[in-house]
């Protein structure tokens, strides 16, 4: 498991919390307007959105308190916490108001509408609340996972388990003794006891050798009562979004579910890649004088970037980019990751790289057949070569055409070493083990809120 990246989200998830809390709160205070537009044409509109902030403050900031404070508390959520929640945060936004207006007086009118934003905020809250935490509050769709394990993969479960969130839940944990240990006193009908016991609607098995002690009779009533039964790379791959690849060998690949590029899916993902990068460079093309003048007037060198990838079947072609770095930059130096703050990268490409600009010429190699709009980002051939040598299963991800962008791209931050390339091949093979139309889509719809908000580029 890769502690670093749930680090990444662990640290993320204040910020998230506090921009989904406010957007809501705005959200609340505009269908108040909206409403007060509808009934009262001659509204003053121009004071209120001038006081729009306070009333945010007022309606969001004591829910963002209260709901961190509900999340670091232990215990199952449910209809009871929720209300409870709403409840303390709606009694501090009043305290907050009264302290507002005892320092300055509130005209009726304000305290109304920060009074009725309020009221749409808590059910708005309220049906959000409900929504994230839906699996958990009905123990139907609660994945309850009991762990079969004695090797270190099976504690990684656990840990994984008990991050994951509200979809799945560590309901319990059977640890087999190992071939060298005493077997006395224990029973392999133990698990599909426990599992019923504990209510537990998947079975995870990890086991450091499974000859002599794998509970094969166990896991098939199991397996007759209900109970799914996985192994430890099948869970991960249901929390995370992506592969374990340590813990898979070939037969894996060749015996598990997925994989199936079908001739239909093929043929649909380039009838959707010709129109989109089609009506893309149609949309582009009056910026595109301004874009070229910009890079001329930055920087001395072509505005149009070359430089040879590896596409599918591991067949090298020619990416297109615009030129966000100098004309020499790597002259002495060869291939190289971008870099944090690269001195490379000129005032002008920055900008590009942030807002994907320079991703645009792409779309030409889309045309052209070389790329897809999602699949793995192709790499170069320097670094695939050394990559092969150091990740198992590297070349795999070349048996699709690559793409402007990709799984990996809306999940893990911009790679430039060799553990970010085991990271995003992690993802590169579960978007090809997984691909769908449907998938494709959600991978567009997620790149859309990357480029918004700037995220992943060097």
């Amino acid at each position: 498991m890769n502690a670093d990246y749930i680090d990444i989200e662990d640290g993320r998830s204040f910020i998230k919390t506090f921009a989904v809390n406010t957007c809501l709160a705005v959200m609340a205070v505009h269908i108040v307007l909206l409403f007060i537009y509808l009934s009262i044409r001659d509204f003053n509109y121009l004071l209120y959105y001038h006081n729009l902030a306070g009333y945010v403050a007022v309606t969001a900031l004591p829910y963002i308190l209260v709901d961190m404070t509900s999340s670091l508390a232990p215990g199952a959520v449910n209809f009871s916490r929720i209300f409870l929640k709403l409840a303390l945060s709606t009694g501090l936004s009043l305290m907050l108001l009264w302290a507002m207006s005892d320092i300055k007086p509130l005209a009726p009118q304000d305290s109304m509408l920060t009074m009725a934003a309020l009221a749409v905020y808590a059910c708005i809250m309220f049906v959000w609340d409900v929504w994230r935490n839906f699996p958990a509050m009905l123990p139907g769709l609660m994945n309850r996972v009991l762990v079969v394990g004695n090797d270190r993969l099976a504690d990684e479960m656990r840990r994984l388990l008990g991050a994951s969130g509200p979809r799945f839940q560590l309901a319990g944990s059977v640890t087999p003794p190992r071939l060298d240990s005493d077997t006395r006193g224990w029973r392999a009908s133990d698990i599909f006891e426990t599992a019923k016991r504990l209510k537990a609607n998947k079975v995870v098995i990890s086991l450091a050798e499974r000859r002599g002690v794998f509970p094969l009779q166990d896991m098939l009533n199991c397996k007759l009562s209900g109970i799914e039964v996985l192994d430890a790379p099948g869970l991960y791959e249901r929390i995370t979004g992506k592969l374990l690849i340590e813990s898979i060998n070939p037969s894996w690949f060749i015996f598990c579910h997925g994989f199936k590029v079908t001739p239909w899916l093929k043929l649909s993902k380039r009838i959707v890649d010709v129109a989109c990068a089609g009506i893309g460079l149609l949309l582009c093309a009056p910026f595109a004088p301004l874009v070229i003048l910009a890079i001329k007037l930055d920087s001395p060198g072509s505005v149009l970037f070359r430089q040879e990838r590896v596409g599918q079947g591991d067949v090298p072609f020619v990416l297109f980019k615009l030129r966000t770095m100098r004309q020499d930059a790597e002259k002495g130096t060869g291939a190289v990751w971008a870099a944090t703050s690269d001195t490379r990268v000129t005032r002008l490409g920055r900008f590009l790289r942030k807002t994907r600009i320079d991703e645009i010429p792409q779309l030409v190699n889309v045309l052209r057949g070389e790329m897809s709009l999602v699949g793995p980002r192709p790499e170069r051939p320097e670094f695939v070569a050394k990559l092969k040598e150091i990740i198992p299963y590297y070349s795999e991800r070349h048996f699709i055409k690559p793409g402007v962008t990709g799984w990996a791209q809306v999940r893990y931050p911009y790679g430039a070493s060799v553990q970010d390339a085991l990271e995003k091949l992690r993802f590169d093979l579960f978007y090809i083990k997984n691909i769908s139309l449907f998938l494709d889509a959600k991978i567009i719809w997620k790149t859309i809120g990357v480029v918004l908000l700037r995220r992943g580029a060097r």
